[in-house]
Parts: C-alpha cells; sequence; structure tokens
C-alpha cells in the first residue's frame, strides 16, 4: 500500500473514531441535563405517580412564603401522596409567617394525614408550625418551645447626640411611629408596644394550650420563654415521643392507615423565595450532592434573613452571631 493510501486510511479511521465520540459526548450531555431535570422534577414533587409519604421541610427563618403555601396544594391534592411529615429545623422567625405557616399546615391536614418530625430545632415560630400536625416526634437533642413574642428595636439617641444629629418630627398623633430608634421610648410608647406584644403571646399560648390539649398550670410551666430539649419535652407535653423521622412515619402507618414501608420523598417549592447568592448555591450544592456546603450556606442566608426581619417575632436567639 503506497504512503498516500495508508494516510487516506488514518485520516478514515480518525473521522470514524471522532465521530464516535462526538455521539457518545452529546448523548452523555442528553443523559445529564435529563437526570438533572428528573432530580429536579423529583425534589419539587413534579411526576410523582408512585405512592409514596411526602416530605415538606421548614428550614431556617419563618416568614411569608407564597411559594411553599402553593406546595402544600400540590401536595394536598397529589394522588400519590398517602400522607405527609412536615421536617422542622427552624429558630422561628415573624408571628405573621408563622401563623400564615401553621393555617396552611391545619389546610392540608383536612386533606392528608400530617405528621411532624423536629430534626434539629422547632422553637418559637417554629414550634408553632410543630404544633400545626396532631403529633410531634421529635430526637433527644432536639430543641424545641421558646413560647413567647418578641419586639426589637435599636436605640441609637447616645450615637446620634455623639455626633450631633437630632431628629425631628411632625406627627398625627404622639404614639405614630412609636417605638422609634432616634428619641427615647416614651412611657406610653412602651405601654403601647407592651400590649401589642402581651395580645400576641396570649394567641400564642391558646394555639399551644388547644393544640397540645394542656390546661393552665402546664401551659404556664411550658410557656416561660425557655427552650426545653426532646427528653424534657416529653413530660411537658410539648411533643408526644422521642424518635428519629422513621417513628413519624410510623405513626401515620399504625394511627393514620398509610400503607407501610412507602417511600419518602422530598417535595420542594417550584423556586427558592431566597433569590440570595447564598441560596443560589445551596441549591447549586445539593443537586451535586455536596450536602455540607449547602447547609453552612443556607445557615449564612438564614443569618441574613434574620438581621432584616421586622415587626413582631417569634423567633429564638434572633441576635446569634
Amino acid at each position: 500500500m503506497s504512503i498516500d493510501a495508508e494516510a487516506i486510511a488514518d485520516r478514515r479511521r480518525l473521522r470514524r473514531k471522532l465521530s464516535f465520540w462526538r455521539v457518545a459526548g452529546f448523548s452523555g450531555l442528553i443523559a445529564a441535563v435529563a437526570a438533572i431535570g428528573y432530580a429536579a422534577a423529583d425534589r419539587a414533587g413534579y411526576g410523582a405517580i408512585q405512592n409514596q409519604v411526602a416530605r415538606i421541610s421548614v428550614d431556617g427563618v419563618i416568614t411569608g412564603n407564597q411559594r411553599l403555601a402553593d406546595l402544600m396544594r400540590r401536595v394536598g391534592d397529589s394522588s400519590a401522596v398517602s400522607g405527609v411529615v412536615i421536617s422542622i429545623n427552624s429558630p422561628g422567625g415573624t408571628t405573621t409567617g408563622s401563623e400564615e405557616l401553621f393555617r396552611n399546615i391545619r389546610r392540608l391536614a383536612e386533606k392528608k394525614p400530617v405528621v411532624t418530625f423536629v430534626d434539629g430545632t422547632a422553637a418559637s415560630g417554629g414550634y408553632i408550625t410543630a404544633i400545626a400536625t396532631d403529633y410531634i416526634v421529635a430526637r433527644e437533642t432536639s430543641i424545641v418551645g421558646s413560647i413567647g413574642v418578641l419586639f426589637q428595636y435599636p436605640d441609637l439617641t447616645g450615637l446620634m447626640g455623639q455626633i450631633g444629629v437630632k431628629v425631628e418630627a411632625v406627627k398625627s398623633a404622639p404614639l405614630k411611629a412609636e417605638p422609634n430608634p432616634f428619641t427615647p421610648t416614651s412611657p406610653e410608647a412602651r405601654a403601647a408596644m407592651q400590649a401589642v406584644v402581651n395580645d400576641t403571646f396570649d394567641w400564642f399560648k391558646t394555639l399551644v394550650r388547644e393544640r397540645r390539649r394542656l390546661n393552665e398550670g402546664e401551659l404556664s410551666t411550658a410557656s416561660t420563654g425557655q427552650v426545653f430539649s426532646g427528653r424534657q419535652a416529653v413530660p411537658l407535653k410539648l411533643i408526644d415521643r422521642i424518635g428519629s423521622e422513621r417513628d413519624a412515619v410510623a405513626w401515620l402507618e399504625q394511627e393514620k392507615g398509610v400503607a407501610k414501608d412507602l417511600p419518602i420523598r422530598d417535595w420542594k417549592p417550584s423556586s427558592d423565595r431566597d433569590l440570595s447568592i447564598f441560596a443560589m448555591g445551596a441549591t447549586v450544592a445539593d443537586l451535586f450532592g455536596f450536602e455540607r456546603v449547602a447547609e453552612t450556606l443556607r445557615r449564612t442566608s438564614a443569618h441574613a434573613e434574620i438581621a432584616q426581619l421586622d415587626g413582631l417575632l417569634a423567633v429564638w436567639h434572633p441576635s446569634e452571631k
């Protein structure tokens, strides 16, 4: 065979190899995109056809969240979902956000059997979320409780005096925009805010008394504002038992007639409410299996959220550093 013929044959073999790897690479890309799409759909709960127990996670700071409300409606309407585990790891948040979440879970409970699993912390607004179901399972070292309400605002009057700045205001009434950080809090303004805090605290305690079936003595012991471990919470009737998520699902099976050994599948909101760089990074880390990185990014995002909360709070350690 001549040199030219050998060169032509080599070029043909090279073209065949290149064609093979192009097809293989393109097929791999399609498979990767399909896998990511399937994983994202699975996490959002779309396309679910297998009978299952749905897991809805409530993590971080609780605020108003329409996407989470929409998710609960989807779970409630899904014929594939036989029961729901509300998995909580939250220090609480705003009272209005916690109230909204409580009522959304109660609406979900009208359609599906629901149970709470405290996977870490269910304090303040997180505990309001927990008592929305009829049964609560927590780990021994979980943190629950912190039954109370908080209103915080900074006092900048000392700083303003040092830098020689004074804020003047013309108001329609003495209590308009009170309290504020630029003037000393008057006794009348403090009394007005205390009345709001007391009223919201009474609302919180009423929820706990009714949902956990506590008498006045038991409620008084539990509603000091302190947190309790899972072990302490059982005799206080703040939770029903110590255990794992599997124990929470077992209650659904034994008490609510959910079929045994169904798979537990995560249902996620269609998109993150928080579009911060930390939250987006956590989502990407989750997709690629870097769970510890995702959790670190979520904690960072949660601390940023806490610093921005306004109004009445039902939150544990809002000034955590």
